[in-house]
């Protein structure tokens, strides 16, 4: 009883001190890890071994092997050559540039790092916006919302899905079969109803239309001969990502294996690539995974699994709807990746008790992966587009951001319930 709570207050200052950003997040949960295993082995029920062993090898092999393949093609121009073309395709036209766009976007986040992603078309964006005269606003929201949206539908395409590929075994094809469907009518939901509640600056005609035909997308690809050698790495290892079913090996051997591919290939300053890295957020995910493993040793992981149990008896399919809203409420104001860190275990735990958890793991991905849409602070690609949306005349605030964001979340997530439902027989498989 003490070790559990004990954990429990361990956890809950750790993501205090992280989400109130009285720390850098980073530090905040290397703390937050070292105090749980120090007082775990002072009171008996953590140890360091167990420590090593809770932090997942194959969720930081495949983040590790995808950054270094963004880090390759970030310095290349390609990304702000697919946004250039797609502003020439627009031809002026705002509602058409803002589809074209969120689409660039999301289609790019389905296989990269959307943050990374974001923030390197939203400056291009907001160029591309002071060139033709519009308010910004529209794409970037856009931009941020329906790539969070489209991130879902592929197991390299948000962390979440990461995580619980890994934790249920899941391969790339899974993601594509049961979750891409769902996610393609929520993403095209999400679309229309940012067209709706913009639609009274989307109907602005724009005062320079001409000009953004004069931009040069050949003038955005500073490296195309790096940028083709990446993208054919990329493209080899999204192949093997799709074969993976067919062979024994992992999605993080995949990854790893084609970053060390692309660095052979290209030969980089291998500094400059390491320099580049987010080990900070390989670091954050470790020390997660520590906190959580002290959760589970502590026996709170075990209570929680139990009044699950006694939930699933009722309704398994009202306790994964259930699942799916709780989890999107809470990442609307926490980062989705300690939750879904914290309640993998009770999955799993679930799926040793004898209940069919294959439902439980889509609601997840489903809830951690819609839920960031609600609020300004909901997923890191918000916060960066409203921090550079400040360099405008129409800044993103909190109060927009819940005028047309939070919107934007619910009905995802009603159109996504509802199709849930549906498919919920097929989940059962």
């Amino acid at each position: 009883m003490l070790a559990g709570l004990v954990a429990c207050v361990i956890f809950a200052g750790t993501l205090y001190l992280v989400f109130s950003e009285k720390l850098n997040r980073t530090v905040a949960s290397i703390a937050g890890a070292v105090v749980m295993v120090g007082v775990g082995m002072l009171l008996g029920f953590y140890t360091e071994e167990q420590a090593i062993d809770s932090v997942d090898a194959e969720t930081v092999g495949l983040l590790l092997g995808m950054m270094i393949l963004v880090t390759l093609l970030e310095p290349t121009g390609f990304f702000q050559y697919l946004a250039v073309q797609a502003a020439r395709f627009s031809k002026g036209k705002p509602l058409r540039l803002l589809v074209l766009l969120g689409t660039v976007t999301t289609v790019l986040s389905m296989f990269l790092d959307n943050v990374t992603t974001v923030v390197l078309i939203a400056p291009v964006t907001i160029l591309i916006s002071e060139i033709q005269g519009v308010n910004p606003a529209p794409l970037l929201m856009a931009e941020a919302l329906l790539s969070d949206t489209g991130g879902i539908a592929t197991l390299v395409g948000d962390p979440p899905n990461v995580l619980i590929a890994s934790a249920a075994g899941f391969v790339f094809n899974d993601f594509i079969t049961h979750a891409l469907p769902i996610v393609l009518v929520a993403w095209f939901a999400a679309l229309l109803t940012l067209r709706y509640l913009f639609r009274h600056e989307l109907a602005e005609l724009p005062a320079n239309p001409e000009a953004i035909m004069s931009l040069d997308p050949a003038a955005a690809l500073e490296d195309w001969r790096t940028a083709r050698k990446v993208l054919a790495v990329l493209g080899v290892a999204i192949l093997f990502f799709f074969l993976g079913k067919f062979l024994p090996i992992s999605p993080a051997f995949i990854a790893l294996s084609a970053a060390s591919a692309a660095l052979c290939w290209i030969r980089p300053d291998i500094r400059k690539v390491l320099e580049r890295i987010e080990w900070s957020v390989l670091v954050f995910f470790a020390a997660l995974f520590v906190l959580v493993g002290g959760l589970e040793a502590a026996g709170v992981l075990h209570g929680i699994t139990e009044v699950i149990m006694r939930a699933s008896e009722a309704s398994p399919l009202v306790l994964g709807v259930g699942l799916l809203w709780f989890v999107a409420v809470l990442s609307a104001f926490v980062d989705n990746i300690p939750i879904t860190i914290a309640i993998i275990p009770v999955i799993q735990e679930l799926s040793a008790a004898g209940v069919n958890v294959g439902p439980l793991w889509w609601a997840l991905a489903f809830g951690a992966g819609l839920g960031g849409n609600g609020t300004i602070i909901g997923s890191t690609a918000n916060v960066v587009v409203a921090s550079l949306s400040e360099r405008t005349r129409t800044p993103i605030t909190s109060a927009l951001w819940n005028k047309r964001g939070l919107p934007v979340m619910l009905v995802t997530l009603v159109v996504t319930t509802l199709l849930y439902i549906v498919a919920y027989p097929f989940y059962l498989k």
